[in-house]
């Protein structure tokens, strides 16, 4: 579906300008856009045509408008701006955000695009650099089950899962709590394997011993190799979880939910990013507890 129309990228960072090349390389006809010009050039080279605002990506595509920005303020900037996305797209449209945004954000945008005839999904993906890379993403989507119907195909283009959780706001919930998983298991991590550098015990050998066992996890078999060799280059970074815990503190504030573990976690990034390790990768906590330790966790 959508093979023979013109597909909208809008936002093309570290997510989204290897999506954007999946997309392409899918045999999709791109139309797209970022304030930055390097990506659109190399994204142009590929065979995407480039446009110069956020409303000509919506005059030009003919169905389908993805979005990868970076939090609530620039999608809506993107899609409710004066020269946003709902002022040049034709009724009937479908746009899918795939930014990590507030879920009461999501739900105004909805609001404003039905107004339009516009369908809006959220649908935040996880997985970071190396999933967009590969297209293997986990996609969690919130909005009419209708449109998520149309789209599933294309977002298995992106990602290696793509789950429908609800109605608007649900994706981005579902995120929420993705974050929060993530954000812990690393900060518990981080905790373990200075411990056991401390103690004089071999990190890497600590990492073979109980990575198959309860304690494995996918964010541990991804960070602890890349702390080992000192790697914090960012595939997710630091500043954007910090963004993800906000929003997941306010909404859990909103919902009446406490979230003691999860704050705790907020004021270790809050102090990495005081030590100016804002743009390293989340994998990054370890370096928090390797300070307080005075030792580095490395092979």
């Amino acid at each position: 579906m959508f093979k023979e129309e013109k597909v909208g990228f809008i936002g093309l960072g570290i997510m989204g300008k290897p999506m954007a090349k999946n997309l392409i390389k899918a045999g999709y006809d791109m139309v797209v856009y970022d304030i930055a010009e390097e990506p659109v050039k190399e994204l142009v080279k590929l065979g995407a045509t480039a446009a110069n605002s956020s409303r000509e990506v919506a005059e030009q595509c003919n169905g389908l408008l993805f979005t990868m920005l970076p939090n609530s303020p620039h999608v809506k900037a993107v899609l409710l701006g004066d020269d946003g996305v709902l002022t040049g797209a034709r009724a009937g449209t479908i746009v899918i955000d795939t930014s990590s945004i507030a879920p009461l954000a999501s739900q105004e945008v909805y609001h404003a695009a039905k107004e339009k005839g516009v369908h809006y999904l959220d649908a935040p993906v996880s997985g970071g650099e190396p999933k967009a890379v590969d297209g293997t993403l986990a996609i969690m989507v919130g909005g009419d089950e209708d449109v998520f119907n149309q789209v599933e195909d294309i977002l298995l283009i992106v990602g290696g899962s793509a789950v429908y959780c609800g109605e608007s706001g649900s994706g981005n919930t579902t995120k929420l709590a993705n974050q929060i998983i993530v954000a812990l298991n690393i900060a518990a991590v981080s905790e373990a394997f200075v411990l056991a550098q401390k103690a004089g015990v071999d990190p890497e050998k600590v990492f073979n011993a109980i990575k198959g066992g309860l304690a494995g996890s996918t964010v541990m078999n991804a960070k602890v190799p890349l702390a080992l060799e000192g790697n914090f280059k960012p595939g997710f970074r630091i500043e954007l979880h910090i963004k993800d815990l906000l929003n997941a503190i306010d909404t859990a504030h909103e919902v009446g939910v406490p979230v003691p573990l999860t704050a705790g976690v907020m004021e270790i990034m809050q102090a990495l990013k005081v030590d100016g390790k804002s743009k390293d990768d989340h994998g990054g906590i370890i370096q928090y507890y390797e300070k307080l330790a005075g030792v580095q966790v490395r092979k």
